[in-house]
């Protein structure tokens, strides 16, 4: 497999979507480097990981830190000897109406889903740009494609990151650094992101619509494994990721 030996950053790794996929990639063989907040449940998965044979290490990362990305980058290539992929896979989503005014909830999206992902490019690119290679993978979600009515915020953050990534290929296209990028776009996946919902008419509706459609996180983190997997002068750039059930 393409992804044997690849050193992969993965960011939002404590649950979830980044748990599963760690735990997916280091099953196929790649060294993996957890990033999250909540260092007992980093620990607790990098020991399942080695459990199982794989190998992995962890940092306490606040992706809203720039330098708690470059530290977790540096651990990587101290660790593991080298980088070939991020994953900016750490989001909130607290959705509620426009009227509703939680306006510190829309300043916690930007500053977690656009400049938390900033913060994780900005950490690698001087890397890929110099080995001219690397792959950075990002969690966007269907609500970067499609506008929903309680989502306004957290949707304009989705969308950023999708342009942010076209463009990133784009640009190492024509400058020659072979970076490739690859954006998810999860719709009712169950993680915790539901938990961040505090608008409490807005979580009634997504807990039931979650309940009767929603899938696992694994569904993405086989996703991400295709994507990784793929030879290095293939880019397969954007997935979305429904339940067989949502409409």
């Amino acid at each position: 497999m393409a992804i044997e030996n690849k050193v992969i950053v993965i960011t939002g790794a404590s649950s979830g979507i980044g748990e599963a996929t760690a735990k997916t990639l280091a099953k196929n063989g790649a060294k993996v480097v957890l990033g999250a907040r909540r260092e007992s449940r980093l620990q607790a998965i990098v020991d399942d990981i080695k459990a199982d044979g794989g190998q992995a290490t962890y940092r306490v990362t606040d992706v809203t830190k720039p330098d708690d990305l470059k530290d977790l980058v540096a651990l990587a290539q101290s660790e593991f000897g080298g980088l070939d992929v991020i994953f900016n896979n750490a989001g909130i989503m607290p959705s509620s109406p426009i009227s509703a005014l939680h306006t510190d909830e829309w300043n916690a999206m930007i500053d977690i889903n656009i400049k938390g992902v900033l913060n994780g490019v900005a950490a690698v690119m001087p890397i890929f740009t110099a080995q001219k290679h690397g792959q950075i993978v990002t969690t966007s979600s269907v609500a970067g494609i499609k506008s929903f009515a309680g989502a306004g915020v957290y949707g304009a953050t989705k969308f950023a990151v999708r342009n942010l990534m076209e463009v990133i290929r784009m640009e190492s296209a024509q400058e020659g650094t072979n970076i490739r990028t690859a954006t998810l776009y999860p719709a009712a996946i169950n993680t915790e992101l539901l938990h961040t919902i505090t608008d409490e008419s807005t979580k009634k509706g997504m807990d039931a619509f979650y309940q009767q459609v929603g899938i696992s996180p694994q569904a993405v983190a086989n996703v991400v494994n295709f994507a990784i997997d793929q030879p290095e002068d293939v880019n397969v750039n954007e997935f979305t990721i429904y339940p067989t059930k949502q409409a």
